[in-house]
């Protein structure tokens, strides 16, 4: 069944019957019906909650065939309506009992029996719907619903309430929908049809009953049974791991990026390498990645597949034992540019399946709010269950669509599939590598990336004891005449680098000779000299002096406060 909201907008809807008396029943009179026609992960979530909050529910559904549409592209779902139908003539004696109505694989329960019958009080009207941000799928229909200054205006066929057993089933037996009709399309009628009589329908516009957006799965409080304990697991037994590398790209600390990857804390014996270079090998990625993936699926020792970009910097060892425990089918390290919100996930979808922020994506890239979320998009890196690649997402059908990145279509594929996806920084991870202004055409491209990626920088090209400068070692800056400091500043590897690069450019900013002055020296004199600006060189060096060598300054000599510049005499 895929009547899977891909917007989700999770509003709950129910409905509830009374004969006389509007209010709400206890909350041990309370039933929850809902319909699914398989296990999976929105379903495994929506009983999670029941539980948590100790509902009773009803599944509707469950095990047989969907005749409804695929309600996720088209119209359709008319099936879950008369199944209600059906299930509603097994209460039709209980006078005093309220029926909860709701879909189960994008809906979640975020409060007890007791506050939402509380709630639902609240409401004078007989029939309430809830309400969404878009009419969908008949944008006609718009200028029908009242306008509302706060909240959502439209109707969501996710729930619907009701209070009165016979206008229940008046509702249900007049207006009954084949197998395949659009749901929201025929409540939508009802609704104008309806709102014209003295039982008035309302719709729930604030949406008040769960949270909107994607779905928080923990947080700092941690259910146990849903993760794995590897403490105390033999090598032997570790769980075997196919890791995927994709080098697409020419991209900034590469030889880094392979050193880290070496050093991953895992077992050695569990791991299985394939590293696909498209700069000497080109190949459409997507062949590329299926054909890594199809190796997992084929394998039945398989237990995970870890694909891996070459601008993802792990600067955690440990990534692949915590992210195997966090016992998901499919999630990602969260991992940002360093001082930017540009991330591996999206927080929330557009109409269109494009990228919408979420309200909460700032807080969780800046770790404001910390825990497991359930996203809809995820790229660069991430963790795939082999089980989950042999079953729900072994169709190589799945990942093929024209005129679509790679990853768009390998996430659009696990939504529909009904496969959470799932993003941690419950822990620090690493960063992004920007490769948007990398020069390859340069001997040694790494040094020109101080702007783009200045975290990087400083690991490769300054020294391990610059920080020491501002300890309160005394001794540690040497004076050998006054006035005259010296400090550990640059790395050896960028001594090297930087001699390098001036030798490979091969020539001086002044000739010998008014001839070789004139045909490219930088001086009109005679001098054994380069100039950063020779080799594009200058910007960088300008902000060296600003990052490094001026707070140097300020520390030997309190109260000057000095500024950078380049002086070029001619």
């Amino acid at each position: 069944m895929t009547f899977v909201r891909l917007i989700l907008t999770l509003i709950l809807g129910s409905v509830q019957l009374c004969r006389t008396d509007p209010r709400p029943g206890k909350p041990n009179e309370l039933l929850v019906i809902t319909a699914a026609t398989e296990v999976n992960d929105g379903y495994l979530r929506f009983m999670r909650t029941i539980r948590q909050f100790n509902y009773t529910v009803q599944v509707l559904g469950l095990g047989e065939e969907w005749k409804g549409g695929d309600v996720a592209r088209t119209v359709g779902g008319g099936q879950k309506v008369r199944w209600l139908k059906k299930e509603l003539e097994k209460h039709k004696d209980k006078q005093n009992m309220v029926i909860m109505f709701v879909d189960s694989y994008d809906v979640i329960l975020a409060s007890g029996p007791e506050e939402l019958l509380k709630k639902f009080s609240r409401f004078s009207h007989r029939v309430v719907f809830s309400a969404e941000g878009f009419c969908w799928p008949d944008q006609r229909l718009a200028s029908k619903y009242p306008v509302v200054h706060h909240g959502k205006r439209y109707l969501n066929s996710g729930g619907v309430r009701v209070c009165g057993r016979d206008m229940l089933f008046e509702f249900l037996h007049k207006y009954c929908v084949t197998l395949n009709d659009n749901v929201t399309l025929f409540r939508s009628s009802v609704f104008k049809k309806w709102s014209k009589r003295k039982e008035k329908l309302q719709l729930n516009y604030l949406g008040n009953y769960v949270p909107s957006a994607w779905t928080y799965e923990h947080g700092c409080g941690i259910c146990d049974d849903d993760l794995l304990d590897l403490n105390g697991v033999s090598d032997e037994e570790m769980p075997l791991v196919h890791v995927a590398v994709f080098i697409e790209q020419p991209t900034p600390f590469l030889e880094e990026f392979l050193e880290r990857l070496a050093t991953l804390i895992y077992p050695h014996t569990r791991l299985r390498l394939f590293i696909h270079n498209n700069l000497i090998f080109p190949m459409i990625p997507l062949t590329v990645c299926l054909c890594f993936r199809e190796a997992c699926k084929k394998d039945v020792s398989c237990d995970y597949f870890f694909s891996i970009d070459s601008d993802v910097a792990l600067t955690n060892p440990d990534v692949l034992r915590i992210l195997i425990e966090e016992n998901k089918a499919v999630i990602a390290p969260m991992l940002s540019r360093h001082g930017k919100l540009w991330s591996n996930f999206w927080g929330a979808l557009s109409p269109e399946g494009f990228y919408s922020r979420s309200e909460d994506y700032i807080d969780i890239v800046q770790s404001k709010r910390v825990g497991l979320w359930n996203v809809p998009y995820i790229t660069q890196v991430y963790l795939i269950r082999g089980e989950t690649l042999r079953s729900r997402l072994a169709p190589v059908s799945l990942y093929q669509q024209e005129g679509m990145d790679p990853d768009m279509i390998f996430c659009k594929s696990v939504r529909e599939q009904g496969v959470f996806m799932f993003v941690s920084n419950r822990d620090e991870f690493g960063r992004l590598i920007s490769s948007t202004n990398y020069n390859i055409s340069r001997l040694h491209p790494d040094m020109w990336q101080i702007f783009d990626n200045p975290v990087d920088w400083r690991e490769k090209y300054i020294h391990e004891d610059y920080s020491k400068i501002f300890e309160d070692d005394e001794n540690f800056v040497e004076q050998p005449c006054p006035d005259v400091y010296w400090f550990p500043a640059f790395s050896e590897r960028m001594c090297d680098e930087l001699v390098e690069t001036m030798e490979d450019f091969g020539g001086w900013s002044g000739g010998k000779n008014k001839d070789e002055r004139l045909s490219g020296g930088y001086e009109n004199v005679p001098t054994v000299d380069i100039h950063m600006n020779q080799i594009q060189y200058e910007k960088e060096w300008l902000k060296f002096l600003k990052d490094y060598i001026v707070p140097v300054t300020e520390k030997l000599y309190p109260g000057y406060y000095p500024k950078v510049y380049i002086f070029i005499f001619l």
